[in-house]
């Protein structure tokens, strides 16, 4: 099975917000995914809807296909770096905040 692959890491946001929209789109057709994705109200979708473009674009130059002939045949996140910071609070204590960040691949192969 031909298949191309298209990765990004330490995406700012989340594992938790990418994986609720990536399992909306998991194992469709391309262009299917691709119109849920331009109407879905959360930023995560932007983000996927660019990998997912970008896959289609590998697989033309790797093997001449086209978007209505692939499907997403995987697709995951996992978990990146966490960046430890601090919020000033009452009487000089100090919380953590923990800035997540995700990483994600988006594989497509012909149907």
């Amino acid at each position: 099975m031909q298949e191309a692959i298209s990765k990004q890491t330490d995406i700012k946001m989340t594992v938790r917000k990418i994986r609720r929209v990536i399992n909306l789109i998991r194992g469709k057709k391309v262009l299917e995914a691709q119109r849920m994705l331009k109407f879905m109200p959360y930023f995560a979708a932007r983000v996927i809807e660019k990998n997912l473009n970008a896959a289609v674009a590998n697989a033309s130059e790797k093997f001449g296909a086209n978007a209505d002939v692939l499907k997403i045949s995987e697709i995951f996140a996992d978990e990146s770096a966490t960046y430890k910071r601090v919020r000033p609070r009452a009487q000089g204590r100090m919380y953590k905040r923990l800035k997540r960040t995700s990483h994600l691949t988006v594989k497509v192969a012909k149907d």
